[in-house]
């Protein structure tokens, strides 16, 4: 139903209001009237008007003020049609619907503002004919719809649908609250069923296509149904409206009501002693006045706080400026704890977490010294790099203790997002500050040391490159002005001690890589190993395992056999994994027999890990011509590279297989170039070079190989390939060549010695150049070992091949 059903108001052109005439009977005896067969027609826009319904319309189109003024002085019968489109401004006669009704002007009142109003009374359809006039107003030969007589006495069916539609009409006033409540009362007055179909269906707030299908139906049952179809409809979408208006009056009620409770809470709490959040901000207030902080902090504060007394708690920036001033109070401006310039204690500490790492241990303690005389100086940013497993981070934290500081470890393995570093802005929806801040805030220090572990990992993506994000932290002439996006202050970062962790270092970036300062970690000898496993892995896996208490005695020999045949790395993560399994198989049997052996032998490894993994008898001897053994670095240590190399007929093509890099390709081609240019002077037949092909080969393909170090172990490879002699047993190599026959010094020395000597090797020829690297190795450790320093190629052949 439309809320215009009570009150009379003048719109704009066509608009009406349905009312009900004052006499029902009136309404409709319209067989009284002669209707002549000729009308005059008055096109409405919005609506359409049914037989025995009064509407007021508002008349405003020049041809329809003609008409109405011509028929009121007449018959004042004029015939009512709806348009199909009530946009249409100035209709023809192809946008009147064909069927109307006849109306008697029962009023005509000029309004004050010039406009013209008429009151009509629907009296009997009709159907065009034709139309006989179009100026000055529409005019058509019209013939009368007459309408089935039902008695509602007689049939049951149709009175049910009359009580229908009052029904339902009810319940439709009765929902919508702009209707006043004397519409019900009117409905229930309406004792004919022709009319009161004809007052809903004029009231339905249906669209004006479906009223003007009701007014074309003939048969008053069918016109019932369908007016009781769209009842319903309307029903249920103002069942659907009363419901969203409910629960929006009840959400509204709700945060009445929470505010009220909330105003009796803060009032309760005031007569109790003041409320929850002033108490919170004088604590922050107390906490700021005893605290030693940088003017520029702590004006930052006081402006922070006095914006703090004037927010309300409930709204969203409240928490934003109070996580703010949390932050600014837990950070560690100049409070830091006391360094230990005890170096004799430094070094125990040291000596006794870390076997070896001389190096280190010495920049360390020079690192103290200085520190003890002068009192205070900017901290080194130091980058441990070296193979996995060999102790890097739990090196900061002895590091930690020998200096009495306080110890937090920061990965930045896949790190990709540059606020990570830098911190969020404080205004976004889960800002936090960055991680170098977050550790300090943790480690509540100034000066801790803080580990940057697996630094060369760390990624870039449209979000920044958190490397760029480390040149300020890490730079020293730099870092006591760090600027966190969240802090929105400057930071002294000059007093920390950054360790940064790496694996390889050439995937550090450039310029990060040039503020650190390298410390290279080499990988541990078969002694070594042996020693740490003694001291630090054992003690450590019969306490995980509940031996500790038990007295069981592991040699020498067979940790050593435990080294050489179950790991092949340059760390003791391995060692530690097969010495762990070693823990558990003792612990099962200690838990069903209730004893163990003393002693832990050989054979008890075997039976617990099974067949040695590793043997070293493939890299003793090279049984035939054209076969060299060369020393490589990985980033897991070094190791040792077969390179193969034979010839067949052909066309003196080089084939290279193994899965190769540029470098170690170029490597070859150049081995193969200087042998061609010096064909005779090593007793090659020149011309065997256009006659056959030469196919080098590294094996395990699946493995990636690159580096400049594999020069003078291919070189020798083709040299042996070519003059069929064999390569000297028990040798290896490394060295990168030149066109002029020179031998160059090659990286990873120590790395690629300690790998030789697991392997077997006896004698190991390098360049010259290498020769103060094997100087720095503990002669224990190479014992046996006999090093060859060469400065050109024919130097090379000349140990090599036999």
């Amino acid at each position: 139903m439309k809320r215009s059903d009570i009150f009379l108001r003048p719109e704009d052109e066509m608009e009406f209001m349905p009312i009900i005439p004052l006499n029902e009977d009136e309404a409709e005896n319209t067989d009284e009237i002669s209707i002549p067969s000729e009308l005059p027609l008055l096109p409405l826009r919005n609506t359409v008007l049914f037989p025995g319904v009064v509407l007021p319309i508002t008349v405003g189109r020049d041809r329809s003020i003609k008409a109405v003024n011509d028929v009121y002085r007449t018959d004042k019968l004029v015939g009512v049609v709806a348009q199909k489109d009530s946009t249409v401004e100035d209709p023809t006669v192809n946008d009147l619907e064909n069927t109307g009704t006849v109306a008697k002007i029962i009023k005509l009142i000029k309004m004050p503002d010039g406009g013209t109003t008429i009151i009509i009374q629907g009296r009997k359809r009709f159907a065009i004919e034709k139309i006989i006039a179009e100026d000055p107003y529409f005019k058509a030969a019209i013939h009368l719809l007459e309408e089935d007589k039902v008695n509602i006495d007689d049939d049951q069916h149709f009175a049910a649908t009359v009580s229908s539609i009052k029904d339902l009409a009810a319940q439709i006033i009765l929902l919508s609250p702009n209707m006043p409540s004397e519409a019900s009362v009117i409905l229930k007055n309406i004792e004919n069923p022709s009319f009161l179909i004809h007052f809903v269906s004029s009231n339905i707030s249906s669209d004006l296509k479906e009223k003007q299908d009701l007014l074309e139906m003939n048969d008053i049952k069918v016109r019932a149904e369908k007016l009781m179809h769209l009842l319903n409809r309307e029903l249920q979408f103002a069942e659907l409206k009363n419901q969203l208006t409910n629960r929006t009056k009840t959400e509204l009620d709700k945060q009445q009501k929470e505010y009220f409770l909330q105003q009796q809470l803060k009032s309760i709490k005031e007569e109790l002693g003041g409320d929850v959040n002033e108490r919170e901000i004088r604590e922050m207030q107390k906490k700021a006045d005893a605290k030693k902080w940088p003017d520029a902090a702590k004006e930052a504060f006081k402006k922070g706080i006095e914006k703090l007394e004037r927010m309300h708690v409930s709204t969203p920036d409240y928490s934003v400026v109070y996580n703010h001033l949390d932050l600014m109070l837990e950070l560690p401006w100049n409070e830091g704890t006391v360094d230990s310039y005890d170096l004799g204690k430094a070094k125990k500490i040291l000596d006794r977490d870390h076997y070896g790492m001389n190096k280190i241990k010495e920049r360390l303690l020079e690192y103290l010294a200085v520190l003890k005389l002068k009192g205070d100086m900017k901290s080194p940013i130091l980058c441990f790099v070296g193979p996995p497993g060999i102790g890097k981070t739990s090196l900061g934290r002895s590091i930690a203790a020998a200096l009495n500081r306080k110890y937090v470890r920061l990965s930045l393995g896949g790190l990709h997002d540059e606020s990570e570093i830098r911190g969020h802005r404080k205004t976004y929806i889960g800002a936090m500050p960055g991680r170098i801040l977050q550790s300090i805030r943790k480690a509540k220090s100034c000066n801790p040391v803080i580990i940057l572990d697996e630094v060369d990992k760390v990624g870039s993506d449209f979000r920044g490159d958190p490397s760029s994000a480390l040149l300020e932290v890490l730079d020293p002439e730099q870092n006591h002005t760090f600027y966190d996006n969240y802090l929105e202050l400057e930071y002294d970062l000059s007093k920390v001690l950054f360790i940064a962790t790496a694996n390889d270092i050439q995937h550090i970036q450039p310029a990060l890589r040039d503020r650190l300062e390298i410390i290279d970690l080499n990988g541990y000898a078969v002694e070594e190993k042996v020693q740490i496993a003694k001291r630090h892995l054992l003690p450590k896996q019969k306490e995980l395992h509940g031996l500790k208490n038990l007295n069981i005695k592991v040699g020498d020999s067979v940790l050593e056999k435990i080294v050489e045949d179950y790991t092949r790395e340059s760390g003791v993560r391995e060692l530690d994994r097969q010495l762990a399994s070693i823990m558990r198989s003792l612990a099962k049997e200690y838990a069903i027999k209730g004893k163990l052996k003393p002693s832990l032998t050989a054979k008890d490894v075997e039976r617990i890990l099974g067949r040695a993994r590793y043997s070293n008898d493939l890299y003793k001897i090279a049984n035939m011509a054209g076969v060299a053994v060369g020393l490589a670095w990985t980033y897991v240590g070094g190791d040792i590279l077969f390179i193969e190399t034979t010839q067949s007929d052909g066309k003196g093509e080089l084939k290279l297989t193994g899965n190769l890099g540029n470098v170690m390709k170029e490597s070859a081609t150049t081995a193969l170039t200087y042998l061609q240019s010096n064909a005779r002077k090593y007793g090659i037949d020149p011309e065997s070079f256009q006659k056959k092909n030469i196919h080098i080969h590294v094996p395990e393909g699946a493995v990636p190989k690159d580096g400049p170090s594999a020069g003078i172990t291919m070189m020798t490879a083709i040299a042996s390939a070519l003059t069929g002699r064999k390569v000297k047993p028990y040798l290896a190599m490394t060295g990168e060549i030149t066109l002029r026959g020179q031998v160059l010094p090659v990286g990873g020395i120590k790395e690629k010695i300690l790998a030789a000597k697991r392997a077997g090797m006896k004698e190991v020829v390098m360049c010259w150049q290498n020769e103060k690297d094997v100087q720095e190795i503990n002669s224990d450790f190479i014992k046996g070992m006999k090093f060859h320093y060469v400065k050109n190629m024919q130097q090379v052949l000349d140990l090599s091949l036999v």
